[in-house]
């Protein structure tokens, strides 16, 4: 079956908003998605119909135990993860990486060495450059080009020493859109013996996530992200998990897959991360071409590949309209022949605009999108903009339609005309 866009949009109750008799137009996805039917619908029966805290030995603990075997399975087959016990979960990515920066850290001495890059969200910055500050440690950065939207992979060549314990890396940039290629990234890494972390929160929402391609040791991404509620979920090689010290108290378990989880378990936020995989793995099996009894992993992939096709053409459609705007830049990749490196997620910048005005009309125009650093300190400081507002960021998701890609650059053009500027 061809990809069915209404057919998909059902699936989010949250698309039905109206603001001035139109639909609200979600833009603001790299910041946090709108939630699938099938999280909604897991959350509610986790609340409902066995809502009791874990490890006791009546009925509703057990079935809540069982719920929450059951989002570590569905978590393992999205990543591609070699067992459930690889799987946690956290409150969101930034936390997660605190909570591992600390435990990784231990194994750290003052001098040793870990490189950090200028395309990342800060969430995997300034963990870093503070155990870097604590530990005594050495911090590298493999830098990227403004011109080619690219890491420059010679930088990571002298970047990396025998003293590099850990690279940094993200699988997609929150603010250029660029997919980088961590695989290689970690084949150099590991040659001189160093930890790879992936943040995969901006190429979760739009790629099939395979941590054995990837060549990583930790991944983590965001469940409101990728159609689920505000969690997240990481993945680390047992091996590393199993040997690292957490930070918790006497009385918790240190057995996986709950050795680096504080407190009780938010079981429905599991169940409802759970419940956005099903809705890649419905998509797969819908729209993706798999065969009847497929795999749930095999249904992932193909859902995710359907959505990557998709999202592909919205991209394209919206850089095409913004390359026609006089004195604009789209701060990414842009050629047709590129858009396969990069998510959906566009930033653009037009000079002599402050880009929270333009993020103010948009969004008295029903559109919601988001200006300014975007938590990406790093890469819109070597941008140049960080002075200057930032960026203004649009980020269409499998979900959208090309209609709305149109009426937002068509709520470009009045912005432009009632706020002129004699450089464009």
């Amino acid at each position: 079956m061809s990809y069915d866009v209404e057919r998909i949009r059902a699936e989010f109750p949250g698309l039905e908003r109206m603001q001035g008799g139109q639909r609200t137009v979600f833009f603001d996805n790299p910041a946090g998605s709108q939630i699938a039917r099938r999280a909604v619908d897991r959350m509610v029966e986790a609340m409902t119909s066995a809502n009791a805290n874990l490890g006791g030995l009546f009925e509703t603990s057990i079935e809540a135990g069982a719920r929450v075997r059951e989002a570590h399975a569905a978590a393992a087959d999205f990543v591609n993860a070699t067992s459930p016990d690889e799987i946690f979960f956290g409150q969101s990515m930034t936390a997660i990486t605190f909570t591992l920066s600390r435990a990784i850290g231990r194994e750290f001495m003052a001098g040793d060495e870990i490189v950090l890059t200028r395309m990342d969200h800060d969430g995997n910055v300034t963990p870093w450059l503070m155990l870097a500050e604590d530990r005594g440690l050495k911090v590298h950065w493999l830098d990227f080009s403004p011109e080619t939207f690219e890491y420059d992979l010679e930088s990571l060549g002298r970047a990396l020493s025998p003293r590099t314990r850990l690279v940094a890396v993200n699988h997609a940039s929150n603010v250029t859109g660029t997919v980088n290629d961590v695989a290689e990234i970690a084949r150099r890494a590991k040659s001189v013996g160093a930890l790879v972390y992936v943040d995969a929160v901006q190429s979760a929402p739009h790629l099939p996530i395979d941590v054995q391609t990837l060549g990583c040791d930790v991944l983590v991404c965001s469940a409101y992200k990728f159609y689920g509620p505000h969690y997240a979920l990481a993945w680390g090689r047992r091996e590393l998990l199993e040997r690292l010290t957490a930070y918790k108290v006497r009385a918790a378990s240190n057995a996986l897959p709950f050795k680096f989880v504080n407190g009780t378990t938010n079981r429905e936020a599991l169940a409802g991360i759970r419940g956005a995989i099903e809705h890649f793995e419905w998509i797969g099996r819908n729209f993706g071409g798999v065969v009847a009894d497929a795999t749930r992993r095999a249904a992932i992939v193909a859902g995710a590949n359907a959505m990557r096709d998709y999202d592909r053409g919205l991209a394209k459609r919206l850089i095409d309209g913004l390359s026609a705007v006089p004195g604009l830049r789209v701060l990414g990749l842009a050629r047709e022949t590129d858009l396969s490196r990069r998510v959906p997620t566009v930033s653009f910048d037009l000079p002599g605009h402050d880009p929270a005005v333009i993020a103010r009309f948009m969004a008295a125009s029903g559109i919601n999108l988001w200006s300014g650093h975007n938590y990406g300190v790093e890469p819109v400081t070597r941008l140049g903009l960080l002075e200057k507002g930032g960026v203004v960021r649009v980020g269409p998701t499998h979900y959208n339609t090309g209609a709305e890609i149109d009426r937002f650059l068509e709520a470009l053009d009045r912005y432009r005309v009632s706020n002129s500027k004699a450089d464009l």
